[in-house]
């Protein structure tokens, strides 16, 4: 339990309410109140400097003295960039937030721009960094020509635009700011590694931070829903870090269930999720972020081969064991980092990355290495595919239908895209894993059950029979298809399996990605009108900020589970390519 006392300022929000900026290196969740409720410094898996969304210290707030307020806000289009506004009962009052890009990796800029809408704005602003997890409070902390300077840990501070604020009793800074009406004010705070002397010009790093926000996301307008499609590019740009790598989430031990015990640490990059995002991409152009996951996922092949790790930290490291904070961690949930799963066998991680190549073959965009790296998972999937895996839910080794239907999908794409001595190979390969497949794991019924062992509705499997595993007119698609929508979907929503006798949603919320890949498998059939309906309805599932968790409890309306959740962005972004790219071909 935390020895840092816990108060109403310091109470946590629904996780619909949260607002992420973020610069590719880490990201920030703001609040509703204006607090920067998460932030890890220096790098996504580091500890935290503010960390007031598991019950720990530090905070960076900016909100109205007048605690009369609503709240809202927006991002603006096609970026990370959030825009807070409170309505008080006289004053509206703005606080435009960005994490400055482009980024470094041992440094990272917060800019905070305060505006005065209607009427005079009375602002208070409070600032206490706290690194890793709330160990190190500020030190050192002196102020010369505008510019305040402390330590935490081994962190070194800058802060500009408070030069006559005061420290607090608790620690920390604390000023009131007042504005005219029309006026706005600049704060901006660097958190980094090693003592800096660039410059904090507010204006300057506004005008970069805004080119490269125009340059990193396309305009989309060739898609079913353009605005949801720029925001999700927007969010898995934000998680993806230079070297390529794209954290899941930005946020770890956020409960998917109260008191349930799965909360994990998802700030590490998932080869699958990386897949998923540059296969995405990869559906509506040859972006950038196409190129990034295609070197990230290469390099680890190439560095591991069949050792392949199902996830590794953005730099390509293992991940760290798990561990407990000293935290009251979010309701219902606890305060664990680290990821135990950066030690299984996942075998659906191969066909997904040879999926992945093969998009990129499709826009002339697989380098020699990444071909290399190709032709070394499909000489994993030839060597292992027999093996019983974790698979995508990261449960115990069994022989799960999904993972080899993968490996079918990932081994016919790369015969398909990638013209070698080899591809017959492969294609044979993708046959003779179908041909067991089958024998072992097609229900007598017809549809394609879990696992060799298992009869039961598995909504992961709508994926690889989405991306061709079995023709579109073959019944097992149907069929399965068919029993998820019976078994596994109520209200519009769909689940991943079912938790022994339990209700649906008693046991987890309805899953985000499985409803977008139950729209792509309706899409694939020619079912166009429902593949939009179960689209629009998964859409529907994201807070006020836009943002999608993993999971969406129902009954309630509120997300579950850690934020955001890159790969609910990706396959938005892929079923808003696919179903736009078509209505335009047929018009």
């Amino acid at each position: 339990m935390s020895s840092h006392p816990v108060n109403d300022t310091d109470s946590p929000f629904v996780l619909r309410d949260y607002a992420l900026v973020a610069d590719g290196e880490r990201g920030a969740l703001i609040d509703p109140r204006g607090q920067i409720a998460w932030l890890c410094a220096p790098a996504w898996h580091s500890g935290a400097v503010f960390s007031s969304l598991l019950g720990g210290p530090g905070h960076y707030r900016v909100r109205p003295a007048d605690p009369w307020n609503v709240w809202g806000g927006y991002y603006e289009d096609g970026t990370l960039v959030r825009v807070s506004r409170w309505v008080t009962a006289d004053r509206i009052i703005s606080c435009r937030d960005a994490l400055a890009v482009p980024a470094e990796t041992g440094r990272v800029v917060l800019l905070r721009q305060i505006r005065a809408v209607r009427g005079e704005a009375l602002v208070d602003v409070d600032l206490d960094v706290r690194g890793d997890y709330g160990h190190h409070p500020m030190t050192d902390l002196h102020e010369g020509g505008g510019t305040w300077r402390a330590r935490t840990g081994p962190l070194h501070l800058r802060f500009t635009g408070a030069g006559h604020a005061h420290p607090a009793p608790d620690g920390g800074l604390h000023t009131r700011l007042r504005l005219p009406e029309g006026g706005s004010h600049d704060l901006v705070l660097e958190i980094a590694t090693e003592p800096q002397d660039a410059s904090l010009d507010a204006r300057a790093l506004w005008n970069a931070t805004e080119r490269w926000w125009n340059s990193a996301v396309p305009d989309c307008a060739d898609t079913a829903a353009p605005r949801d499609t720029r925001t999700a590019y927007a969010v898995l740009n934000g998680l993806t870090s230079t070297t390529g790598g794209m954290v899941a989430a930005a946020t770890t031990s956020l409960p998917e269930r109260a008191d349930t015990g799965r909360d994990y640490d998802y700030r590490y990059a998932w080869v699958r999720d990386q897949c998923y995002a540059g296969i995405a991409v990869a559906a509506h152009g040859p972006h950038p972020l196409l190129d990034q996951a295609v070197r990230f996922v290469a390099d680890r092949i190439l560095e591991d081969g069949t050792d392949l790790r199902p996830a590794y930290t953005v730099n390509g490291e293992p991940l760290p064991a798990e561990r407990d904070l000293p935290l009251v961690g979010y309701p219902g949930g606890s305060d664990r980092t680290g990821n135990r799963a950066g030690r299984q066998f996942q075998l659906d991680v191969f066909g997904e990355a040879l999926q992945l190549f093969a998009a990129a073959a499709r826009h002339d965009s697989l380098d020699a290495r990444a071909a290399k790296a190709a032709a070394t998972a499909a000489d994993a999937v030839a060597q292992q595919w027999t093996r019983p895996d974790a698979g995508l839910w990261e449960l115990e080794s069994r022989w799960w239908t999904h993972s080899r239907l993968a490996c079918v999908v990932g081994l016919r794409d790369l015969a398909r895209e990638v013209r070698t001595s080899a591809s017959e190979d492969w294609s044979r390969l993708a046959e003779h894993i179908l041909d067991a497949t089958r024998s072992r794991c097609l229900h007598p019924d017809g549809h394609w059950q879990r696992a060799a062992d298992d009869t039961g509705p598995e909504a992961a499997l709508l994926l690889p029979l989405a991306r061709g595993a079995v023709p579109p007119a073959d019944p097992s698609f149907a069929l399965t298809r068919a029993e998820v929508m019976h078994r596994l979907a109520e209200d519009g929503y769909v689940y991943r399996f079912r938790h022994g006798d339990e209700q649906l949603g008693d046991a987890e919320g309805a899953f985000l990605l499985c409803g977008f890949t139950m729209a792509l498998a309706a899409h694939a059939q020619g079912l166009e009108t429902e593949a939009v309906r179960w689209f629009e309805r998964t859409r529907s599932a994201c807070g006020p900020t836009g943002l999608f968790a993993e999971e969406y409890d129902v009954s309630q309306r509120q997300l579950r589970g850690n934020l955001p959740q890159g790969f609910v962005h990706a396959l938005l972004l892929e079923c808003s390519a696919r179903f736009g790219s078509d209505t335009a071909a047929g018009q």
